[in-house]
């Protein structure tokens, strides 16, 4: 299969930075329904992912304690499992079999280029079944 994940991957994302106030962070997922967000840096490079799951521990400690605190870079996982945007649709299912993410970040190098969701690849490859 030669077919690239580079038509499936969403290029307009909803992306934020390390510096980001966490508060900020988790109101930008929510209103978008997004399940993570890429962090980048300034010229575009990929820091990491914040997950929803990530917004839950700064979430409750809000809620106890009536204040939010933190930046992204707190509560962000940094090492960030990406695919390449070369990747082909094979790739890109046994790396959502193998990692239990809903989304991954698509980079060319180190730049962010979008990202790609497990239900876009899944309903690729039932279409490509026939």
């Amino acid at each position: 299969m030669t077919d690239t994940i580079a038509e499936i991957t969403k290029t307009e994302t909803l992306t934020v930075t390390p510096e980001t106030p966490i508060r900020r962070a988790v109101a930008l997922l929510v209103e978008s329904k997004a399940a993570a967000a890429p962090v980048v840096d300034d010229s575009g490079m990929l820091c990491g992912i914040l997950t929803q799951k990530d917004c839950f521990n700064p979430a409750l400690q809000a809620s106890y304690y009536q204040e939010w605190k933190g930046t992204v870079a707190d509560y962000m996982s940094h090492n960030a499992v990406s695919l390449p945007a070369s990747a082909d649709l094979v790739t890109a299912a046994e790396a959502f079999i193998a990692h239990p993410h809903r989304v991954f970040p698509v980079v060319d190098g180190n730049r962010l280029v979008g990202l790609l969701r497990r239900s876009d690849v899944l309903s690729a490859l039932v279409r490509l079944s026939g």
